[in-house]
């Protein structure tokens, strides 16, 4: 059975697999690549996944969610209809819609993935990923940093050259980038950077901002479903941007008042400026990791949606005085390199030529107490035992000792981050460490941490006097869920009422209907109303023929109205 690859973003997802051709991505039940990572229920409580749910974010908000990737190993909940659904649950559903769509391409069960994740993901964040992987009845061979999966789609295009190169990947929701050397059919990354939480849906919000601003309110003072209208009008222009100058649009209040918006190129970089700078500094310590300078860099690729925004294309511009490389799909290319990390892993003969290398993105540490006057300790001091950027799978150790004689435990806690101080680095766990009771003598432990190229880390104390070792269980781990939740979900979510996917084109042409619905007024609401009645009845009468007849006479008129309700 195929491995498929699978890009869980935080706008979009794709899902792909590795053939003799190369990496293939898999269409959905609509035909597109892209499946919006939103979530829904209809009015009768079925399960809307992908295009069907985004539409319905604008008509019905409260029923439905997105943007959840954000939230991945917290504690964040949403309620929908009577569930309570983590951000795991959530990507489970969508992973689960994905897994069908490859199936029913393939013709045959999926049951292994690979799982793309942001490089800057922490722990807990790529346990959570892989918790939504088994949610969704799939066994997740291995996660793998989303710039390394885009360097994998490039590198295959160059697998004799050397080169060093730059990915800067700005998807909807995170940032992330990564240097890789490639030489010898070997691709090696030097250094990551990024940011969790920073991605294309904040410059969307910006301009939201800057839209309601523009109607003398705020976007908080709009009702929550015309602040999704708004929202999703700013969305669209963002990216009209990107081919266009200047555009304008209506949008219908509150109070049913058409009025007309515009915005420019100009505007958006001006309204971006913050984002903008936040963008830098991962970059910077990146180039700095490695122990380079920006003229060392070769090329810079850009990936994922937002990197078609002029705006961060001009920026990477100045700062590496070249022009960036987009010649492959920056929404394809992560899907693309999964696939072919699920052939190397699948040990695929057209791939026998390529070995990939990563690095660990954060340090990886432990508390310690240091000595401020002779017998007095202050403790919450960050121990750093794999620093950022080393090449994994990597283990190290490092040797300390007890602070009082005659002490009987350890507690170790571990931590990842930059920081000094624990208190701001992310928490990761604790093993304690029972210690033969010495009142000669300090106590000496060896620590020892293994990282592996999932993400997974392993801890393990060994008490030098007696030879026992502890090893590290990551408990009450703030979002983490044990095996028995996992169990528990899948068996939840598996009861859930799916829509067939037989109706996930009518499910999304009835939402693309409605949404035209309400962004229209008078004379063109009752044309909308007339073809909504059309569609209904022959969606009552049950025969697929008819349906498709139906939404293929619909079709030209529906796009009339979506083209003109926006610009």
């Amino acid at each position: 059975m195929s491995i498929v690859g699978i890009d869980l973003g935080t706008t979009n997802s794709l899902i792909s697999v590795f053939t003799d051709d190369g990496p293939e991505l898999i269409p959905n039940a609509l035909g597109d690549f892209l499946t919006p990572s939103a979530v829904g229920l209809s009015e009768k409580g079925q399960v809307l996944v992908g295009q069907a749910a985004k539409d319905r974010l604008v008509t019905h908000p409260a029923l439905t969610q997105a943007r959840f990737k954000r939230y991945m190993g917290t504690n964040w909940g949403q309620k929908l209809g009577r569930k309570h659904y983590r951000a795991e649950d959530l990507s489970a559903l969508v992973l689960g819609s994905l897994k069908a769509d490859a199936e029913n391409h393939l013709g045959h069960p999926v049951e292994r993935a690979i799982i793309s994740v942001p490089a800057y993901f922490n722990d807990t964040q790529r346990k959570a990923t892989m918790a939504a992987g088994q949610i969704a009845g799939l066994k997740v061979e291995r996660l793998i940093n989303e710039p390394t999966a885009a360097a994998l789609a490039y590198g295959l295009n160059d697998k004799d050259g050397e080169s060093t190169f730059l990915v800067v990947d700005l998807g909807g929701g995170t940032f992330d980038v990564s240097i890789l050397e490639m030489f010898d059919g070997v691709m090696e990354v030097r250094a990551s950077a990024g940011d969790a939480f920073l991605g294309g849906e904040d410059f969307t919000d910006e301009v939201a901002k800057y839209l309601a601003g523009k109607l003398d309110t705020t976007l908080e003072k709009f009702s929550a479903k015309k602040a999704a209208m708004l929202r999703d009008l700013a969305d669209q222009a963002k990216a009209k941007l990107s081919s266009e100058h200047e555009v304008s649009f209506k949008f219908i209040d509150d109070k049913s008042t058409e009025q007309t918006l515009s915005l420019t190129r100009n505007k958006l970089e001006e309204i971006s400026e913050g984002l903008l700078k936040k963008l830098r500094h991962p970059i910077q310590r990146a180039v700095m990791d490695a122990g380079l300078r920006a003229e060392n860099i070769d090329q810079v690729v850009l990936v994922g949606g937002a990197t078609r925004m002029p705006v961060v294309r001009s920026l990477i511009a100045r700062m590496f005085k070249t022009f960036p490389v987009h010649n492959l799909n920056p929404d394809h290319v992560i899907a693309m390199g999964a696939a072919v990390q699920a052939g190397l892993v699948d040990r695929h003969k057209a791939l026998d030529d390529i070995v990939m290398t990563d690095v660990c993105p954060f340090t990886l540490g432990t508390d310690v107490a240091i000595e401020i006057a002779k017998g007095q300790y202050e403790d919450g001091h960050f121990q750093p035992v794999i620093e950022r950027n080393t090449v994994i799978p990597v283990s190290r150790a490092v040797r300390n000792s007890t602070i009082h004689k005659g002490q009987t435990q350890l507690n170790l806690r571990i931590f990842q981050g930059e920081a000094p101080r624990v208190t701001n680095n992310v928490y990761l766990g604790q093993v304690n460490v029972p210690i033969p009771k010495n009142m000669k003598d300090y106590e000496e432990v060896d620590i020892r941490f293994t990282y592996d190229v999932s993400g997974v880390l392993e801890v393990l104390v060994k008490v030098l006097s007696t030879e026992k070792t502890s090893r590290l269980v990551i408990e009450g781990n703030p979002g983490a869920l044990s095996k028995s939740e996992i169990d528990a979900r899948f068996k939840v979510l598996d009861k859930l009422k799916i829509h067939p996917r037989e109706e996930t084109v009518n499910a999304a042409f009835t939402a693309r209907l409605d949404k035209a619905y309400e962004n229209h007024l008078g004379d063109a609401r009752k044309d909308i109303q007339y073809l909504i009645g059309v569609f209904e009845a022959a969606l009552a009468r049950q025969n697929k023929h008819e349906i498709k007849e139906a939404r293929d006479e619909i079709e030209p008129h529906l796009k009339t109205y979506e083209d003109r309700s926006i610009f």
